[in-house]
């Protein structure tokens, strides 16, 4: 598991003063979680941005039947948060936990608009964020109203190519909309396909 801080990812992705950027960064929190730890819970007021640099966090839901819907995992350079809470000062309908022990760097909107005047090119830089999450969650909706059981997992497995290894399958299913019954069916299949390609 590879530690990905803040600070390294916008200078991989930005040109940007290094010196100015540490200054700033050190004014923020960073924090680990111990795996089973809650960041947020439904009903409480999300206004944070959470910044993966190690570990595995997953935002999820649950109905009234108590049954879990997660929304997302984020590993190591992902981010979570709930835009609808933290923009329109709504209750948050998703609890983040961390499934591993997990450090993560915590972005207020203060800072981010600190950013914008220290960064001449992140808002571009956020904006582009922003519409990469919502062609992924239009994805992901299109997936779960049309697509196969098969083609909702092997789209995962190429967006998140180490969770089957982090994770249970009880949660890869509640991701993907199945029963574990179902995904352990389609791993069957794939696997049994796989076996007579190379036979």
């Amino acid at each position: 598991m590879k530690e990905y801080s803040f600070n390294e990812f916008l200078t991989s992705k930005i040109d940007v003063d290094q010196k100015n950027l540490s200054e700033l960064l050190s004014q923020c929190p960073r924090k680990e979680f111990q795996k089973g730890s809650f960041l947020n819970f439904s009903g409480d007021l999300c206004d944070t941005t959470f910044f993966v640099e190690k570990g595995l966090l997953r935002q999820y839901s649950i109905d009234n039947k108590g049954k879990e819907h997660i929304l997302q995992f984020a590993p190591e350079g992902w981010w979570v948060t709930d835009r609808e809470s933290t923009f329109f000062n709504k209750p948050s309908k998703y609890n983040v936990d961390a499934l591993e022990d997990t450090t993560v760097f915590i972005l207020k909107q203060e800072l981010l608009d600190k950013l914008e005047k220290v960064i001449p090119n992140f808002t571009a830089f956020n904006n582009e964020l922003l519409n990469n999450h919502i062609r992924h969650l239009q994805n992901r909706i299109t997936l779960l109203l049309s697509a196969t059981a098969e083609e909702r997992y092997l789209t995962f497995t190429k967006m998140y190519p180490d969770i089957l290894s982090r994770v249970p399958q009880l949660m890869v299913a509640s991701y993907l909309g199945i029963t574990p019954e179902s995904l352990s069916r389609v791993r069957k299949e794939l696997a049994s396909k796989s076996s007579n390609s190379n036979s």
